[in-house]
């Protein structure tokens, strides 16, 4: 808690009023010597106040940010980063009552180390995660841990800025308790805005995570720095000048090597977690995109954040038992949700008389690749150049909501899986309904739910809220991935050896859907009547009971 200071009795004179006592000019009570007027003084601390709130969540935004792409499920990383934090900052604002009586000095020490901690912290966070996660033992939740410990040493600087900073702004003038909690809040408040708005829309796309974090850290050292020494130097000993400047100095010459490095120490740290073999990486807007292999003769592999989208050595399980058994009935008109890759579109185009298929994906960069990429289109069978083929870049709940109903023979929900923060909503009984409003009579739904022997609640959990739009089921999946790389909502290194090994599908239809294969249809490489049998029967033995649909403001996965 902030302790301001208590306004003084009306006319008793300030404490500093004796020149020659413990209050007198200068000294830690007393009125601070300036080298600018009180007004443009206050005026300095405020726009520093400003800038460091503005660092302050900057940090914050990016341990989230990067524990939500490092280790999925960005709910719970946000709230263990936020909770830490905030309870920090309390400690903090606790601990800084000690160093009030040295604030000018305090207040620098706890810039430079909270540029220092903050500046670095997405770089250790992504080394330790590369270059460690996969260790086992007592270090399995090594990344969890750094996280933690970045959290709570940032909450704590965080914390005990604001004490001194009232503790410098009632030296420059004092004022009321009220009065001075009410400017530093504005100041602190308004920063905050600034810094959080920075944050997505400028440092992120413009620079990335990490020399986003790296500059942010520059400029907190650079204004904490300024601000004491150029403000308050009188009320720092030679020593705490000297100090603070070499220490101020430091960090910023970290900052800057760290900065030069940054290129060499983000191709190395994804080689460490993808392999040597990749030969494309780029952030989108919307997500991290690799690429390694498809050159020769090595299978090719698609990440998106992270996790394995594409193997080309099992994809075609994944893809056949997907597309196939929806598209035994009317297929003139084919939806399909996701898909950027192109792949489920192959598998649509195999069949005879499709009119149309209607491709609605969220990345734009993803379907370029997929146009471009030598490798996934020759995997994809260059479906996008097909005429046939039509790409909407939108949000598919935002897409279907302006479909026109009764449109589409088939509707193919090819997105990430369930368990995943983001994708919640594309798996809620509202977007099943809208999913059912587009389909034409007689029409089938197909969604690919999530692994059914890894994960069986998060599958039954989306056939019960398939079942609450409207729809019957027929449930099912397929086996065989070749792959240990973390499909999922977790995937730091160590989630590998628990990485699923199946699909779980549900096929869905306003009547009982028939599972089965087109007997006009072209024949698939992997799947069989008889492999589609058996894993309807394999997904049923794993059947929960009772599970209550998931739905936008009650999630379930």
């Amino acid at each position: 808690m902030i302790e301001p200071h208590a306004p003084a009795p009306p006319g008793c004179p300030p404490p500093w009023s004796d020149p020659e006592g413990p209050g007198g000019p200068g000294g830690p009570g007393g009125p601070a010597r300036l080298p600018v007027r009180p007004g443009t003084g206050r005026f300095l601390v405020l726009a520093g106040v400003f800038v460091c709130a503005a660092c302050g969540l900057v940090y914050e935004l990016e341990l989230v940010a990067l524990a939500s792409y490092l280790m999925g499920d960005s709910v719970t990383q946000a709230s263990v980063v936020l909770s830490v934090m905030v309870f920090a900052m309390g400690l903090g604002s606790l601990a800084a009552k000690r160093l009030r009586p040295l604030a000018a000095a305090g207040f620098g020490a706890v810039e430079a180390g909270l540029a220092l901690v903050g500046g670095c912290s997405a770089m250790a966070l992504y080394a330790v995660f590369a270059w460690t996660g996969d260790w086992g033992g007592m270090w399995a939740d090594g990344p969890r841990c750094l996280l933690v410990a970045f959290s709570l040493a940032t909450g704590l600087l965080i914390g005990a800025e604001v004490p001194l900073l009232m503790e410098l702004i009632q030296r420059i003038r004092r004022q009321d308790a009220g009065g001075a909690v009410a400017d530093l809040s504005a100041a602190d408040y308004v920063g905050a805005l600034v810094g959080g708005l920075a944050f997505p829309f400028l440092l992120l796309p413009f620079l990335g995570q990490l020399t986003g974090a790296l500059l942010t850290g520059a400029v907190n050292a650079v204004v904490g720095a300024a601000l004491v020494l150029g403000l308050f130097r009188q009320d720092l000993t030679r020593r705490a000048k000297w100090l603070l400047l070499l220490g101020n100095a430091l960090v910023l010459a970290i900052l800057a090597s760290a900065a030069v490095l940054v290129d060499d120490f983000e191709r190395a740290a994804r080689r460490a977690v993808y392999g040597d073999d990749v030969r494309v990486a780029l952030q989108t807007e919307v997500q991290e995109v690799v690429l390694t292999g498809g050159t020769h003769g090595r299978p090719l592999d698609l990440f998106l954040d992270g996790r394995l989208r594409v193997s080309g050595r099992d994809e075609p399980r994944y893809h056949e038992a997907l597309v196939h058994p929806a598209m035994s009935g009317p297929h003139t008109r084919v939806l399909i949700l996701g898909g950027g890759d192109g792949l489920a579109v192959r598998e649509v185009l195999r069949h005879p008389g499709v009119d149309l298929v209607d491709v609605v994906e969220l990345d734009a960069e993803v379907v370029r690749l997929a146009r471009t990429d030598p490798a996934l289109s020759a995997l994809n069978q260059h479906a996008f150049g097909d005429p046939r083929v039509r790409v909407t870049t939108e949000d598919a709940f935002g897409w279907l909501r302006g479909a026109a109903p009764a449109t589409y023979d088939v509707v193919v929900s090819d997105l990430p899986d369930p368990g995943i923060t983001a994708s919640t909503k594309l798996y809620s009984q509202e977007f099943y309904g809208l999913a059912r409003r587009v389909l034409a009579p007689g029409g089938r739904l197909v969604v690919h739910a999530g692994p059914v022997a890894a994960g069986p609640r998060v599958y039954w959990t989306v056939e019960a809220t398939v079942r609450a739009a409207g729809l019957r089921t027929a449930p099912y999946g397929t086996g065989g991935r070749h792959t240990a790389f973390a499909a999922g909502p977790d995937r730091t290194p160590a989630d590998r050896i628990r990485a699923p090994r199946d699909w779980g599908f549900v096929l869905a239809a306003r009547t009982e859907p028939r599972l089965r294969l087109d007997p006009d249809g072209p024949r698939p490489t992997v799947l069989t009547e008889a492999s589609l049998a058996a894993g309807e029967r394999a997904a049923r033995r794993t059947r929960i009971a009772g599970l209550p649909a998931s739905t936008l403001v009650h999630p379930r996965y």
